[in-house]
């Protein structure tokens, strides 16, 4: 693979990336002719997504950036903000929730809490993700921003921190209002996000059922029950919005995330989500690449106290191929030239990028992985020195 220039200001290098990428990644499948690639199951609903969880890579999908009403899959960015919230200490674990009259007045599902009793957090959050309680949201909302419209405030601020350009909220719970909506690459991305920034947190969407107030209520997730590599997300349904459902399963070290909205019907749903699995893990591979922060290769720093400096990623790498494929991954880096100190740690100095065909899986930062400071008087005039003559013959 020849080097080949891409402008005055960067230039591309191959050295050993590829082979350094590849062999992080573990040994190759024995298989030796790539597998045929069916489209995505052409289920029963009005949108769908499928991702891959660690690359985030997009499997599947149908109208994904559409905007349409999510119903109680709201309520996975209800259960968002109050792991914030716990996260940087603005509420506390045990916390004990005063219900008010509009939680227990909130129309749909609910978990049956009582005007003027006061709730433990934990049970508010379990009625919440499991029973899909609407006074549990609205509760909830209450306690972390005072009332629902501030709540619905934050929920619109990690939207956009989240990066999800399809989703406004109006309420915590899902309820219809003609601002409130997500689009399904939205909902699975944020799905992603649930499970990774909050893991400890996640076991609630795999529990099957609860009691509160004597009353047992069961997880509306049917998959919970059906296969058990499912462990979340969160249903919704209301007659404008149909049945909806977010889903993840982990098989062998491989997580997926489904999105299904506006299903016929319960059984619709969970037959679309269970088709969109099944084709994710028959069909894809997932691979970790490069760790982050570790060493994938040195440049030389100029004018600086050190003339080396390693460069990483700040994430790990990961990237989904049909299975068959892995050997057929290209990689290459991009280094800018003539680096001059001071360089921060986490400054931006190139580019990774893993191609598949045509088509580019990863295009991401190559970081300084630690500060090279200003090197003395003397050394910066030789480094000069030696920069202008090199420019001579470039």
């Amino acid at each position: 693979m020849a080097p080949t220039k891409t402008g005055s200001t960067m230039t591309k290098v191959y050295a050993t990336l590829l082979l350094i990428m590849l062999v992080s990644a573990g040994p190759v499948s024995a298989q030796t002719d790539p597998m045929p690639m069916p489209t995505a199951p052409d289920v029963g609903a009005r949108a769908f997504v499928l991702i891959d969880h660690d690359s985030g890579q997009l499997l599947g999908e149908r109208l994904a950036d559409e905007r349409m009403e999510p119903a109680s899959i709201t309520k996975l960015m209800t259960a968002y903000v109050v792991d914030v919230a716990l996260r940087d200490g603005d509420i506390q674990a045990d916390d004990r929730v005063t219900v008010s009259e509009k939680a227990w007045r909130t129309e749909g599902s609910r978990m049956f809490i009582e005007v003027g009793k006061q709730v433990s957090l934990e049970d508010l959050m379990k009625g919440l993700v499991i029973q899909s309680g609407n006074d549990a949201a609205v509760a909830l909302a209450e306690h972390v921003a005072g009332s629902e419209q501030a709540f619905a405030a934050l929920m619109n601020h990690h939207a956009e921190q989240l990066g999800l350009s399809n989703s406004h909220f109006t309420n915590a719970t899902g309820l219809p209002h003609p601002d409130h909506y997500m689009s399904a690459r939205d909902i699975a991305n944020l799905s992603r996000a649930v499970i990774q920034e909050f893991p400890g947190h996640y076991a609630l969407y795999a529990q099957k059922e609860y009691t509160y107030n004597k009353i047992r209520q069961y997880n509306r997730n049917q998959l919970l029950w059906r296969d058990e590599s499912v462990d979340g997300l969160k249903t919704g349904h209301t007659d404008s919005a149909g049945y909806c459902l977010a889903a993840s399963a982990i098989r062998g070290d491989q997580r997926l995330i489904s999105v299904v909205l506006g299903a016929p019907d319960e059984k619709g749903r969970t037959s679309a989500s269970q088709s969109l699995l099944n084709y994710g893990f028959r069909f894809f591979n997932t691979h970790k690449l490069y760790d982050a922060e570790q060493p994938l290769t040195q440049t030389r720093v100029w004018k600086g106290d050190h003339s080396e400096l390693g460069l990483g990623l700040a994430e790990t790498l990961y990237v989904t191929v049909p299975r068959g494929r892995y050997k057929d991954l290209q990689a290459s880096m991009v280094i800018k030239p003539q680096i001059e100190a001071p360089v921060a740690a986490g400054a931006e100095m190139g580019r990774v990028k893993v191609v598949l065909d045509d088509e580019t899986l990863a295009d991401v930062p190559l970081i300084a992985l630690s500060q090279v400071a200003e090197g003395g008087l003397f050394g910066r005039l030789t480094d000069q020195a030696i920069m202008t003559f090199q420019s001579l013959f470039d």
